[in-house]
């Protein structure tokens, strides 16, 4: 289909693929240019009114023009916006009005002139709440994806920067931006990811990357592993693409998905790189010892207190309860393990004027009480609330609450099967862990299996950046399963 050199034709055709009458938003207007009838259509809010009215300040003095190359030689004269072109498609033009740009159409022209004069209301470029450093940049990405871009091709000035746009959903029409460095990302990842976004069969992405995510990726219910990684920080999107890695823009959403992704790659904040390289070691080490604690601690001392005391040596006594239990000790930890996630969910949908006050009184006051009336004891708070403490340690947030999923599932097996449901949930663990691969099919354990040793002690110890450069970047060129 292609528009008519009749305009009354064409503005027949329009008003089948909108809904020019019906919506209020949609604005049609007849005009004269050079002497020729035409009109255009925008929609409201998703133009700029001033740019539109200095365009037409030009060109609705013209004289008559015959031909479609004198149009086209029009355009290049009299339109200097920097976005302009010819379009013989009303699906196109359907398409790009629904964005917010403007169509021209002229009488006597199988063409019509599209100008974008897109603007979408942005609130400004603010540090992310979950990614927060004590030093560094402030800015974060945003919902409109061009500020993305913009914000990360400021900090990669490299002509072999790439995004490629692609439109997701039949209903929404989402813009989704892949961005990579050619010639360092791996092309069989780019190409397996090319190939699932156009196969993505969808009315919308309702809830942004993570509706996108779901539709890339096509994991097993019983995996609660994220596998890919999301930021909100342009400069850490920045620096994964100068790894090789790619990365994922999609309109409306403030957040980028990187890949591949890996289990170590959950382990690593940005505030690792903005302190000195003995410092950043050590908070890495910390973060390492946070996430084994936030697994093991709680169904480790539970398997301990579960045991005869006479069976313990005299140095782990200290861990077995004094008080007579008024609950078994795994229905204790579940409660607390129960209480926290509501609080957790509570704090979210709490105003933020409240939410320190909402913590406060959950996790102190409640956790007293239950002491106090004898539901719970004080050695079940303490740990349960240390193993809660340690999952916020972890980076990203998805990989947190997959470990908090696993930490319950030891507890529960702990509970029942003693210190042989804790081996058993560890060889479950570990099974779905080393059968976890990658978006590009790189296994989700690599560095550590399969072996990379240079790779593995950048991961393990944060070097100076001079000494991390000096390396070729990482390969990533992986055959996608």
């Amino acid at each position: 289909m292609s528009f008519y050199s009749c305009l009354s034709d064409n503005e027949i055709l329009l008003k089948q693929l909108l809904p020019i009458d019906e919506s209020f938003d949609l604005i049609f207007r007849r005009i004269t240019i050079g002497g020729r009838d035409a009109f255009y259509i925008s929609v409201d809010g998703l133009s700029k009114d001033e740019t539109i009215l200095r365009i037409f300040q030009v060109i609705q003095g013209e004289d008559h023009q015959p031909s479609l190359e004198t149009i086209t030689r029009f355009l290049r004269a009299k339109i200097g916006y920097l976005e302009t072109e010819l379009t013989s498609s009303p699906e196109q033009a359907v398409r790009m009005i629904l964005s917010g740009a403007m169509l021209i159409v002229l009488d006597g022209f199988t063409s019509a002139i599209l100008l974008d004069t897109r603007t979408y209301p942005a609130r400004s470029p603010e540090e992310p709440d979950l990614e927060k450093v004590t030093r560094g940049a402030r800015d974060g990405l945003v919902e409109t994806i061009v500020f993305n871009t913009a914000l990360i091709r400021r900090r990669i000035r490299d002509p072999r920067l790439i995004y490629e746009m692609f439109q997701i959903g039949s209903s929404s029409q989402t813009d989704v931006a892949v961005g990579y460095i050619k010639g360092m990302a791996d092309p069989y990842l780019l190409d397996h990811l090319r190939k699932a976004l156009r196969q993505i069969d969808t009315d919308a992405l309702l809830m942004g990357e993570k509706t996108l995510e779901e539709l890339l990726i096509k994991k097993k219910w019983y995996n609660p592993f994220p596998q890919a990684k999301f930021t909100e920080r342009p400069d850490v999107a920045a620096a994964h693409l100068l790894e090789g890695h790619v990365i994922v823009l999609v309109d409306n959403s403030p957040t980028a998905m990187l890949f591949p992704a890996t289990l170590f790659h959950f382990t690593q904040h940005s505030e690792d790189y903005y302190q000195n390289p003995l410092v950043g070691t050590y908070t890495r080490w910390i973060r390492f010892f946070a996430i084994l604690v936030c697994l093991f601690f709680a169904p480790l001392w539970l398997w301990i207190a579960q045991m005869p005391p006479e069976s313990l040596p005299d140095f782990l006594q200290f861990l077995v309860p004094q008080e007579a239990e008024a609950l078994p000790l795994f229905v204790q930890l579940l409660l607390i393990e129960l209480g926290m996630e509501i609080l957790r969910m509570a704090s979210i949908h709490t105003p933020s004027g409240l939410s320190t006050a909402m913590g406060i009184i959950g996790g102190l006051l409640l956790g007293q009480f239950a002491i106090d009336v004898r539901i719970l004891q004080p050695e079940s708070v303490l740990f349960m609330a240390f193993s809660n403490l340690a999952t916020y340690a972890v980076p990203s947030v998805e990989f947190g609450l997959a470990l908090r999923i696993y930490r319950i599932f030891f507890l529960i097996l702990t509970g029942l099967l003693g210190g042989w449901g804790l081996l058993a949930g560890v060889l479950v663990f570990c099974l779905v862990l080393f059968t976890t691969r990658s978006f590009s099919g790189l296994r989700y354990t690599w560095p550590l299996i399969p072996l990379d040793p240079r790779a593995l002690s950048n991961v393990l110890i944060r070097k100076p950046i001079i000494e991390v450069k000096r390396h070729e970047r990482t390969n990533f060129h992986k055959p996608v399963k």
